[in-house]
């Protein structure tokens, strides 16, 4: 019988949040795959876990996650843990989880802090429907064509960035979604826990003056269903009706329904449409 792969989550700050049953399943597997040994090592001495640790990180995730699939088919249980926060949350642990899947391996998942989750409830915005980008890319055109998906989002999302990268993320946030309202939260859980509920253009000029220290969580807000609508129904008005007919039909829409979607588009009865086209 093969072993489980545990996914155990460790605290973004806090100790205290550390659940009694991460502490026993990390006691208790053969293996601890961790992020970086040099920092889960204090977590372990911490709560008096003594488990042997290897490290599985992005440099190394696919080669090592090969090896950990080897193990746990031989039997052995291991515990995947990342720095801080959930294993596979914006972390290679996602690699691992989709290569036990394949694999028929058992995974299982030990509830606990995830930044996104916290950063998201203290914002003040919107919470029933949302998206978690994680850390924008670095590569310029990637970044571009998330963004311009980021401009339409309606939900609330969420992001990640490095203090060095902040001043930066939110000038070509500004530029492509133009002035939201945006909760910056750093420090979360920690002593000096900051969350700050103001504005793209507010947080740039804040960050003018102060230079952006820790870890940043930025919960940004969707853009909003009534903005959307005027910007299809502008789009709409600046072709003839003629040509919006045509564009659907281009489709392979038949006429009759080309004509409910055009009356549905640009807030008109479907007679008026039929009328239109069919004038002398």
């Amino acid at each position: 019988m093969p072993g489980t792969l545990f996914l155990c989550a460790t605290p973004i700050g806090n100790l205290q949040d550390m659940t009694p049953r991460v502490v026993e399943t990390l006691q208790s597997v053969d293996v601890i795959a961790a992020e970086d040994t040099r920092n889960s090592i204090r977590l372990l001495n911490h709560f008096g876990i003594h488990t042997p640790m290897t490290s599985y990180h992005e440099y190394n995730k696919v080669e090592k996650a090969k090896q950990l699939i080897e193990q746990l088919q031989e039997g052995k249980n291991i515990a995947l843990i990342t720095d801080a926060g959930t294993p596979a949350i914006s972390d290679p642990g996602e690699v691992l989880v989709k290569m036990c899947h394949e694999c028929h391996i058992p995974v299982t998942s030990l509830p606990g802090a995830a930044a996104c989750i916290t950063a998201l409830t203290l914002s003040g915005l919107s919470t029933r429907r949302f998206c978690f980008e994680g850390f924008l890319p670095a590569e310029k055109k990637e970044k571009r064509l998330i963004l311009e998906e980021l401009a339409e989002e309606t939900r609330t999302i969420i992001l990640y960035e490095a203090p060095h990268h902040l001043v930066k993320t939110l000038e070509e946030l500004y530029a492509a979604l133009g002035n939201r309202r945006i909760t910056l939260c750093r420090e979360l859980t920690k002593k000096f826990e900051t969350v700050l509920p103001t504005t793209l253009e507010d947080a740039i000029a804040l960050y003018q003056n102060e230079d952006p220290r820790g870890e940043y969580v930025l919960v940004l807000e969707g853009k909003s269903r009534q903005e959307k609508r005027q910007e299809e129904i502008a789009s709409w008005e600046s072709m003839s009706i003629e040509e919006h007919m045509a564009y659907y039909e281009s489709q392979g829409m038949d006429r009759k329904a080309a004509m409910k979607q055009v009356a549905k588009d640009r807030g008109l009865g479907k007679r008026e449409i039929y009328a239109y086209l069919n004038q002398d």
